[in-house]
């Protein structure tokens, strides 16, 4: 930490009564009883340009196990264009029927900041510290995880700042120690904080199903490749040995998927053939859909450089293209999805799925392992952020009614909270 960074930007204020101004700090260590937010209320669920509003909240309390991060920028992910809908969970309703008593939602499942303050039991983590959030949660003595078994498959898993309040839409996030990583330190407060939960997520999709990982030379299908969790599956099959061919909506965005590790993309636009498919029955309608799909498969082949399909399909729009990447995947290969951008409602055609032995995997957040070993990739400058445009906290609303309509952005959006510029926080 430099220590005359914070001191300049320390607000003179009474901290231990007053919220301190968005882009400023108190000093280390002090936690305000208050502090501003980007709130989101039952009454206010719909569209995200209203659902969320500013607000002057009561900094949370930490419970055993727990940390205190001074928020310095938070990265955009579409869970909050669901919390701030109230669907298709009413995150508010449900952590009330488990005995919460907070009638708001703070989201937000990245962040970067500054260890304000650690809670009983928490050993390796010190009140200065710069760290990322993973956003993994569970509950340390939930009997699933205590037999051994994968943390984020447990009943009390969690995604933090979805699932969980106070994530990095307010000035101070509380999140559970084992979620701390370090930060980067070649990394801004903006950088650091863009990448975490796309990049965990594509990292469990494609390291953690064994027997279909991404291993040396295999061909990966990545849908929205120019986007933040497209950018860092691409870089990831890269670093592994495979290639990644990027599905997106034009070529300037083929182009930067291309500069994140593809080898290659195929414009959607080119096709018709999404959502449901005709029904097996209508043979004419399955000849005109199955036309399409053969074509979009040749596409794969074309960039390949051989008949070859790919071993694994990284999903998430979900409903409008389920049925192809079943299609095309090859046989003994995997489709790993981890949302429904498009929708939930998705159909599989059996007979491409039984006979060829195929996988459709669902894939979600991470468990710390996987963190790890994907945060020191970061580290070690193996894997780039991607960070598509910066934001003031006050755009939250914006960003994602934007995400919300589907109107894509090249990587990841990230708002400024506690940092000022863009390229604050680079340490080397």
């Amino acid at each position: 930490m430099i220590v005359t960074e914070l001191m300049e930007r320390q607000q003179v204020a009474d901290p231990t009564t007053d919220a301190v101004e968005p882009g400023t700090l108190p000093p280390l260590g002090v936690v305000p009883k208050r502090m501003h937010a980007q709130v989101v209320r039952p009454e206010r669920y719909g569209d995200p340009a209203t659902a969320f509003v500013h607000e002057v909240v009561d900094t949370p309390q930490l419970g055993t196990g727990e940390v205190l991060i001074a928020v310095m920028a938070a990265g955009v992910n579409y869970n909050n264009v669901w919390a701030a809908r109230g669907y298709p969970v009413d995150q508010v309703t449900t952590r009330q029927r488990r005995g919460e008593t907070e009638d708001f939602h703070i989201g937000g499942s990245d962040a970067s900041g500054i260890v304000y303050a650690v809670g009983e039991g928490v050993s390796g983590i010190s009140i200065g510290d710069e760290v990322v959030v993973h956003p993994g949660v569970w509950d340390a003595d939930d009997p699933w995880i205590t037999s051994g078994r994968d943390q984020m498959i447990a009943p009390s898993a969690k995604i933090w700042g979805y699932d969980t309040n106070y994530g990095s839409f307010g000035q101070f996030a509380r999140a559970q120690a084992h979620q701390i990583l370090p930060k980067a330190a070649h990394l801004s407060w903006a950088e650091a904080a863009a990448p975490t939960l796309v990049g965990t997520t594509a990292y469990r999709m494609l390291h953690g199903w064994q027997g279909n990982t991404v291993t040396e030379g295999d061909l990966v299908l990545v849908w929205g490749g120019s986007g933040g969790l497209g950018t860092q599956a691409c870089q990831l099959v890269r670093e592994a040995g495979g290639r990644a061919v990027a599905v997106v909506s034009d070529d300037e965005r083929g182009s930067y998927a291309m500069k994140y590790g593809a080898i290659g993309y195929i414009n959607r636009r080119e096709f018709d053939h999404w959502g449901i498919p005709p029904l097996v029955d209508d043979a004419k309608g399955q000849k005109k859909w199955t036309a399409s799909a053969r074509a979009f498969g040749k596409k794969i082949w074309e960039i390949a450089g051989n008949r070859e399909d790919p071993a694994i399909v990284f999903e998430h729009p979900g409903a409008s293209t389920i049925p192809t990447s079943i299609f095309v995947c090859q046989p003994g290969g995997m489709v790993a999805i981890c949302a429904g951008t498009t929708g939930f409602d998705a159909m599989v055609d059996l007979r491409y799925h039984w006979t060829r032995q195929k996988r459709l995997q669902g894939s979600h957040g991470t468990n710390d392992a996987q963190a790890i070993a994907y945060n020191q990739l970061v580290v070690d400058g193996k894997i780039d952020p991607v960070v598509g445009r910066v934001l003031p906290m006050a755009d939250i609303p914006l960003s994602h009614a934007q995400m919300g309509r589907g109107e894509e952005v090249f990587g990841n959006t990230v708002h400024l909270i506690g940092a000022t510029t863009p390229d604050e926080g680079r340490r080397a």
